[in-house]
């Protein structure tokens, strides 16, 4: 998570409790009155290293003498990690984010949140919040994602300062022969890790050859350098010239430009060097979200405050703490990493709306990137059970006109190749009566990919649909069995079916005696997770929905078949952690 390592700007922000007033900023020395009653709460969570500079405006606007209509307006600015109130809103709200976890007990959501990046109101929308609108949205402040080098391996694996690197660089040097350490902040719950995460897939999958393979090296390659923590990941650089130091610590990661600032300023013994890829990737750009819900009078005020974080001397209150305007540019006091772009040739000017958030952010590439990430970085035990019914033989035209069972085989092909070999996978099929009067027939059993990995490929490869039916209920209970019989600890042990139908078997047992047996098996010291995908029209999600209630999971469902591939990952990235 992020985490500033300014502690001592931070605990000054933790809660700083202060008098606004419910009226324009512009005009309020003309409607300050001496004296103001009543009062009206205002709470406000801010990302650590922007809440010192949102409390220090708000504490001059009172010593203005600020008032309107003779109410009193108190604000409550608290310095809140991200992954935090996001826990938090997520839970108000019914969204499950990936990598997130769930918020304490004790979580309040703000009437203001201003997380580190937009990425975060993105990942609440697409991740089951339909009824998150918040509210304004607009930046607030900026600070570049750069990749932070020791000075003296910046120098002699980049070039810097003079040569300008790309990610393909980057790449380059994380995959040669003697690789550069790479790390990175838990890119699920960090926007800085995320960016830097979007940008070297993307350069992965457009340098040519393997996409899949370049992608999911980069991602691995990742994984074994990433902290949970902003503080530990920092604490792997070098701490001594001694070159074996050098070599054997932390070599490059994506971090904020204002944690590179915020880092040499405390005279480490090798500084470290912000190198600026390009392409640039998604900065961090501080959105002021309103959330949905509040009343009024505490709209009016937050409309206010925002008023006051648009203005000129904001800017420099954002310099004091290492963050640029929203356009990019940075106040007086700023003290640039070498090599730091400023946009319009420095020009000291805050664009009046207070800059844009969000703009050119790709929901589909975020939420495909957390999923891979989230796969390619946990281990697991899995049964994967195929529908191969008459009806995945129709064509889905989005996907060229491959059959739903083509485009299923390609989803799961993916998330093979995503899968390291600490995971434990199984296939099946499932139709009626595919062998004898059993629904379902094993392809491989349940195993290690370390031993398996060609099987499953091949038994993927053999999968063709049936003229059957769909056998789901006897299906579901006997890989329910099958993944309980042989429960793993320490893993999530679950079943993933996907199927383009709902149950058709006459002869199989019926709804009542699946939920009744399924709840006769579940056992809390060895769950089973069960996910669901369902394809096409013929789905009835209510009788999917029955199922997973019961066995805990999920089920997802999608009316078009060509978007298998992404709803396979994201369903696999939100199963839950494994019980210790």
């Amino acid at each position: 998570m992020r985490s500033s390592i300014r502690g001592a700007g931070a605990a000054a922000a933790a809660t700083a409790l202060v008098v606004v007033v419910a009226g324009s900023w512009f005009g309020f020395q003309q409607l300050a009155q001496p004296a103001c009653s009543g009062k009206i709460e205002l709470s406000v969570a801010a990302a650590p290293e922007v809440a010192p500079a949102i409390q220090s405006a708000a504490a001059q606007w009172v010593s203005d003498g600020a008032a309107v209509g003779g109410t009193c307006i108190a604000v409550n600015v608290a310095a809140s990690d991200s992954v935090d109130v996001a826990a938090a809103v997520a839970s108000k709200h019914g969204a499950r984010l990936a990598g997130v976890g769930q918020a304490s007990g004790t979580a309040v959501t703000p009437d203001v949140w201003v997380p580190d990046s937009s990425t975060w109101l993105l990942r609440l929308k697409t991740g089951g919040a339909a009824a998150f609108a918040p509210g304004n949205g607009a930046s607030i402040a900026r600070s570049p994602v750069v990749v932070a080098v020791p000075e003296p391996v910046a120098e002699a694996r980049f070039g810097w300062p003079e040569k300008k690197v790309t990610w393909i660089d980057l790449l380059r040097q994380v995959s040669s022969d003697k690789p550069i350490r790479a790390g990175i902040v838990e890119p699920t719950q960090d926007a800085a890790g995320l960016s830097g995460l979007l940008s070297m897939t993307a350069a992965a999958s457009g340098s040519g050859g393997d996409a899949q393979k370049a992608t999911t090296g980069a991602l691995r390659a990742l994984a074994t350098g990433r902290s949970a923590l902003r503080q530990d990941l920092l604490a792997r650089f070098p701490r001594s010239t001694d070159p074996t130091a050098v070599a054997s610590g932390l070599g490059a990661a994506a971090l904020s430009e204002e944690d590179v600032i915020a880092y040499n300023q405390t005279k480490p013994p090798i500084p470290l060097a912000a190198l600026y890829l390009e392409p640039s990737p998604m900065p961090l750009d501080y959105p002021y979200a309103v959330l949905p819900g509040i009343e009024p009078a505490k709209a009016s005020a937050a409309r206010v405050l925002y008023e006051l974080l648009t203005t000129p001397g904001f800017r420099n209150r954002l310099a004091a703490q290492a963050l640029r305007a929203p356009d990019g540019n940075w106040g007086d006091g700023f003290k640039a990493p070498q090599g730091a772009p400023s946009p319009a040739g420095g020009a000291k000017t805050v664009p009046p709306a207070g800059g844009t958030a969000a703009g050119g952010l790709d929901p589909v590439a975020i939420e495909r990137a957390v999923s891979s990430w989230s796969i390619a970085t946990q281990s697991g035990r899995m049964l994967c059970v195929i529908d191969v019914s008459g009806s995945m033989k129709e064509p889905v035209a989005s996907a060229n006109n491959a059959s739903r069972a083509q485009v299923t085989v390609a989803a799961a092909s993916r998330g093979l190749g995503l899968f390291d070999d600490s995971w434990s996978i199984g296939l099946w099929t499932f139709s009626t009566r595919l062998i004898g009067n059993q629904d379902w027939r094993e392809i491989v059993p349940i195993g290690p990919l370390s031993s398996q990995r060609g099987k499953l490929e091949q038994g993927l490869g053999s999968v063709k649909p049936s003229k059957g039916d769909t056998g789901l209920y006897d299906t579901m209970l006997a890989a329910y069995k099958a993944v309980q019989d042989e429960w793993e600890p320490g893993r999530v042990n679950s079943v993933v079916l996907f199927t383009d139908g709902q149950n058709d078997d006459d002869d199989g047992i019926s709804q009542t005696q699946l939920l009744s047996e399924l709840k006769r098996l579940a056992d809390p010291e060895k769950p089973v997770q069960v996910v669901i995908i369902g394809i096409g029209g013929g789905v009835n999600k209510a009788e999917l929905e029955a199922i997973t209630k019961v066995t805990g999971g999920g089920n997802f469902v999608t009316e078009d078949p060509s978007k298998i591939g992404d709803i396979f990952l994201k369903a696999i990235a939100l199963r839950p952690n494994a019980p210790r």
